[in-house]
């Protein structure tokens, strides 16, 4: 990964908020891809492996066009399913500024993807969705408003699947993500209310399973911030696999992450 937290580059109009920049990123979508990950996000997940892009504060602002050069320049290397990812953070905080973004990368042919959780849905980001966006990924973090609100801090869970429904309207498409948290997310019943609540939607591809890690941890210890799911453990294989075979009864296309 490319850190750019020590660069300095001017202010000027057109710029996005960046915490990172990840050249040849694998996990973010299809083929090889340059991740963006942009700076601030409203949530503050309990499992959050980038808490270091929590904050709205900080980042550095880099010009659109420089963006741009970049994409291009790995352009060769995306090839037929390649391209640029969005993620954060929360990218959709950005959205107003995402649209000329995107809209570049369009211009030069570029797969353009957003990694989201759903929180935001105004003007551009439907501008976004509807014109911009080659793909969604949104991020499922719980399916009841409860667990929701212990996972993130927030309330209104059905926020996301507001946005859910915006982006099948659409017609384009979306993955889901979903991290699986033993005991929390892990259950049965909440996998089967997610396949049921979506089994109908055309537009998503597949679900992408991410297997809860605690990599992040020196990250909130860093910042001063209590790690809460410091005494929650990590999936055996067989637990991996059981979820899979479950979502496997309502979705096209279940990877493990």
């Amino acid at each position: 990964m490319l850190n750019i937290n020590n660069c300095h580059i001017k202010n000027l109009d057109n710029t996005l908020r960046v915490h990172s920049i990840e050249s040849f990123g694998t996990h973010d979508g299809p083929g090889i891809r340059m991740v963006v990950f942009l700076q601030g996000c409203k949530l503050k997940c309990l499992y959050c492996h980038n808490p270091d892009t929590i904050q709205t504060s900080g980042g550095t602002e880099y010009q659109i066009e420089e963006l741009v050069g970049m994409a291009l320049k790995m352009k060769p290397y995306f090839g037929k399913k390649g391209g640029v990812t969005v993620s954060g953070g929360e990218p959709l905080l950005q959205s107003k500024e995402l649209v000329p973004f995107f809209k570049r990368l369009k211009e030069e042919g570029i797969h353009t993807n957003i990694d989201t959780n759903g929180r935001v849905l105004n003007h551009f980001t439907k501008e976004l969705l509807d014109e911009y966006a080659d793909l969604v990924m949104l991020d499922i973090k719980h399916m009841t408003e409860d667990g929701y609100e212990f996972l993130t801090g927030m309330r209104n869970k059905e926020t996301t699947f507001t946005f859910a429904k915006h982006r099948e309207a659409s017609g384009k498409a979306m993955w889901l993500r979903y991290v699986l948290i033993p005991d929390i997310t892990n259950k049965p019943e909440l996998l089967h209310a997610m396949g049921q609540y979506f089994k109908d939607y055309k537009t998503i591809e597949k679900i992408e399973i991410q297997p809860y890690h605690k990599l992040g941890i020196h990250k909130w210890e860093t910042l001063g911030w209590e790690y809460q799911l410091k005494d929650a453990r990590e999936n055996t294989e067989e637990e991996i696999n059981a979820a899979s075979e479950i979502l496997k009864n309502y979705f096209k296309e279940v990877k493990i992450n």
